[in-house]
């Protein structure tokens, strides 16, 4: 009766491990935007404004949530290799020397969602539950 039970417990932990994880972040563009993966070093950079451009020409406009969102925590662990402090320290640093300036911080999912459909060139993330209305999700390499 042991063994039994433990093979049970053992198979079960078996499937949930086996399950995808599921991700804390959606990365959305606009509709116009012919890109449907794209790659985490693009993906980067383009949200430190080290590239300024689509491969179409058209300028990049990255868009983040606000510091304390789980999306903007994970995006930034996951995607920019840093904590959000860390994000914001290098911001900080590029504003003080007159290097740039950082992507717009927006309260939520719903906002982030506008600003995307309000410019050709947006890419955002957002919480994986969020209502899309019509923007389009890209795959990270």
């Amino acid at each position: 009766m042991r063994l039994g039970v433990s093979i049970l417990v053992a198979l079960a932990a078996a499937a949930v491990s086996a399950e995808a994880p599921r991700s804390a972040y959606v990365i959305i563009v606009h509709p116009a935007n012919r890109a449907s993966r794209i790659d985490r070093t693009f993906l980067a950079e383009a949200f430190l404004r080290r590239t300024t451009r689509w491969p179409d020409d058209t300028s990049i406009r990255p868009v983040d949530l606000g510091p304390d969102a789980r999306a903007r925590i994970r995006f930034s662990e996951e995607v920019l290799s840093r904590s959000v402090a860390s994000v914001r320290s290098y911001w900080q640093q590029r504003i003080f020397s007159g290097q740039g300036l950082p992507p717009p911080e927006l309260p939520d999912d719903e906002s982030v969602v506008a600003y995307v459909l309000s410019h050709p060139g947006a890419i955002g993330y957002v919480g994986p539950g969020a209502a899309l209305n019509g923007t389009k999700i890209v795959e990270v390499n």
